[in-house]
């Protein structure tokens, strides 16, 4: 696996007019299956749209509301989409081509399949990187108020405030307070991070380190800023054993994250490594 093609093909995905959300879902999903040939997943997507389309023509004219019901309906009913509640887990939900293969998955890759067959079936559908829970968003009438929030991962069944706030208690805590724009649309770099997240934390369960170190790599790619995975990166080497890799990631994350009292433990964590590190590379010489 050639992790810089992985990652020129993920840019040509993301900087095309319109981002290719799918192609990229599927650049990612070429972690696991390096010779995976994106056409087949794409081909299912858009037979997808094409049927969406016809069972939604008759309703033109109709509010968003009556025509995002009939494609949940097709969806979830007619082509057999669910939530895979018993092995939330597998990694394998993350990649699209397997999602749409069986049909199940967890909340952003069924919205990912959701957005894309409503886009071919004409509807303007846009993800929300709601906490613990991906949710979509389909902008209102024209005249209404408020956005229609559905939740891919129950059939796109509508929620409202209230539901949402219940939804971040059970995420994130008895605590959690839930703020409107928690509900906003994320960008397609958002989306694809947030997938891209989720098999991380996957395959680093599963000890399954080197395509850990792969999703790291797409995820500085696509989150250059965020130096928690720079942090990362390096210790994932450092469990390849990639010693010099992991030492030059975690002096730089040393160097560049801003540290204050609260971290304290962290930064004696990485400065420990850092010189385990860096008498393990002197050995080298």
């Amino acid at each position: 696996m050639n992790i810089q093609e992985l990652i020129d093909e993920l840019h040509e995905a993301l900087d095309a007019t319109p981002v290719d959300l799918a192609r990229a879902a599927l650049v990612v999903a070429k972690v696991e299956y390096p010779r995976l040939d994106p056409r087949p997943t794409m081909a299912a997507l858009d037979a997808l749209g094409e049927r969406a389309a016809h069972r939604l023509e008759p309703l033109a004219g109709t509010s968003i509301a009556t025509r995002i019901t009939a494609l949940g309906r097709f969806l979830y009913s007619d082509e057999g989409f669910a939530g895979n509640r018993e092995y939330y887990d597998d990694f394998r939900n993350s990649l699209l081509n397997v999602v749409v293969r069986r049909r199940t998955g967890i909340p952003i890759t069924l919205a990912l399949v959701y957005k894309e067959v409503a886009r071919r079936a004409g509807l303007d559908v846009y993800g929300v990187s709601f906490p613990g829970h991906f949710l979509l968003r389909v902008a209102p009438d024209a005249g209404h108020d408020g956005a229609l929030i559905l939740d891919p991962f129950n059939a796109a069944q509508p929620l409202d405030e209230f539901d949402c706030a219940e939804l971040l208690r059970k995420q994130i805590g008895k605590s959690a307070k839930f703020r409107p724009e928690l509900l906003q649309p994320c960008t397609s770099r958002q989306f694809v991070a947030r997938i891209l997240h989720n098999l991380k934390r996957t395959y680093v369960e599963q000890r399954s380190f080197p395509q850990a170190r792969a999703v790291t790599e797409l995820l500085l790619a696509v989150e250059p800023t965020v130096g928690v995975e720079l942090r990362d990166r390096g210790l994932l080497a450092y469990h390849l054993d990639d010693f010099p890799a992991a030492l030059q990631d975690l002096e730089s994350y040393l160097r560049l994250n801003v540290w204050d009292a609260r971290d304290r433990k962290e930064r004696e964590r990485i400065v420990e490594h850092i010189n385990a590190l860096r008498h393990r590379v002197a050995g080298f010489n």
